[in-house]
C-alpha cells in the first residue's frame, strides 16, 4: 500500500469539508477511497482490477456512485473554482469525449438524459469549458456530442464569472452571442468568420493566448477515463471530470 499514490494532508484539508457527513457507522477512511477513485479514473482501470491496497473495489465504486449522485465532485469544484476570484480573462472551447460501447449499452431518450449524441466519429460526449487566463478551468458542461458551440456557449454564459475579455475561436462568432456577453459587459475577442461581410476586428495578441484551454483539455484527456467514456450515466462521468480538474488545477 505505501507504493501506491495517495493524497496528501494538505490536499485532503481542502477537500474534507465538502465531503458528505458520516451517519452510523464509521465509514472507511476517505484519504484511501478518494485516492483509489483517482487511481482508477486517471488510469482507466474497471473498479474490479483497483489495487487491493485502496480496499475492496466494490466499496471504491460505491463510494464514488453515492458522491455522484449526491452532487460532492461538482460541488468541490464550484467552491474552488469561486474561491479563486474573478479573472480578468477567460478562453472557451469545446471537445467531444469518445463513448466505449458499455457506455452506449443504455442509450435512451428520457430523464436522466445521457448525454451521449450521434456525430461523424460515432456515439461520443460533448465537453464544453471556459478557463481563465492561466488556463485552468472555472466552468464546464457536459453535453450530447452533436450540440453546437453557439448553443453550449449560451448554457454556460450564466456561470461565467464577471471578467473583462472573453477568448473564443470562430465558432462562437454570432452576434447573439456577442451582444450577451456585451450585456455581461465582457469584451469579446474572436475571430469574424468567413461569411461575414464586414469583418470584427479583434486583438491578435491576446487570441494567441488561446492555446491554454487546448491544454487544458489535453490534460483532462490524460485521465483515460475521461478520454474514453465508460460511464452509463451523464452525473458519474461529469464528476469524474469534475475530479480530474480539481485535482489537475486546483489542489495545493
Amino acid at each position: 500500500m505505501s507504493d501506491l499514490p495517495m493524497l496528501s494532508a494538505s490536499k485532503m484539508r481542502v477537500l474534507r469539508p465538502y465531503f458528505p457527513k458520516s451517519r452510523g457507522l464509521k465509514r472507511v477512511d476517505d484519504r484511501r477511497m478518494l485516492s483509489g477513485i483517482i487511481y482508477v479514473i486517471r488510469n482507466g482501470l474497471q473498479w474490479k482490477d483497483a489495487p487491493s491496497g485502496y480496499g475492496p473495489h466494490k466499496t471504491l465504486y460505491n463510494r464514488f456512485i453515492r458522491w455522484s449522485r449526491l452532487g460532492v465532485f461538482a460541488q468541490i469544484f464550484s467552491a474552488l473554482t469561486g474561491k479563486a476570484g474573478v479573472p480578468d480573462e477567460l478562453m472557451i472551447d469545446s471537445t467531444h469525449l469518445k463513448a466505449h460501447r458499455t457506455a452506449a449499452s443504455l442509450l435512451k431518450k428520457g430523464v436522466p438524459a445521457r448525454r451521449i449524441g450521434r456525430t461523424r466519429g460515432g456515439l461520443n460526449s460533448k465537453l464544453h469549458a471556459v478557463c481563465d487566463g492561466e488556463g485552468r478551468p472555472v466552468a464546464m458542461l457536459l453535453t450530447e456530442g452533436q450540440m453546437s458551440d453557439h448553443r453550449g456557449a449560451a448554457l454556460l454564459l450564466p456561470r461565467l464569472p464577471a471578467a473583462r475579455h472573453l477568448i473564443g475561436d470562430r465558432g462562437y462568432d454570432s452576434n447573439r452571442f456577442r451582444q450577451a456577453l456585451a450585456e455581461r459587459r465582457i469584451e469579446p475577442c474572436i475571430p469574424s468568420t468567413k461569411s461575414r461581410k464586414v469583418p470584427i476586428p479583434h486583438d491578435k495578441g491576446r487570441y494567441r493566448r488561446r492555446h491554454k484551454v487546448e491544454n487544458m483539455f489535453g490534460r483532462l484527456k490524460d485521465w483515460r477515463r475521461i478520454a474514453m467514456r465508460y460511464d452509463r450515466c451523464a452525473h458519474t462521468f461529469f464528476s469524474a471530470i469534475c475530479l480530474a480538474a480539481v485535482v489537475t488545477y486546483w489542489l495545493p
